[in-house]
């Protein structure tokens, strides 16, 4: 037999009152531990075309990371006597 199209489908129970249950919830109250455990990054269109998944963009990322390093070796040497 077919369940009348206009029933909700819903899993809770009868004897469950939905407002007793909400009535003390807080928006977001979770939101800053969630924060913590995440680190997404929104790339811009233009520079998410150029990377097709994120190993490119972490293997680019790890290139800067070692090219300042570079770089601040070089500033530490002096061509001047």
């Amino acid at each position: 037999m077919k369940k009348k199209s206009n029933e909700m489908n819903d899993e809770l129970r009868p004897e469950y009152d939905l407002k007793a249950l909400l009535k003390d919830g807080k928006r977001g109250k979770y939101a800053d531990r969630y924060r913590e455990g995440t680190n997404l990054v929104l790339l811009e269109p233009e520079v998410a075309r150029v990377f097709p998944n994120e190993k490119a963009v972490n293997e680019a990322l790890k290139l800067v990371i070692k090219l300042k390093q570079v770089q601040e070796d070089a500033g530490q040497y002096s061509t001047k006597r």
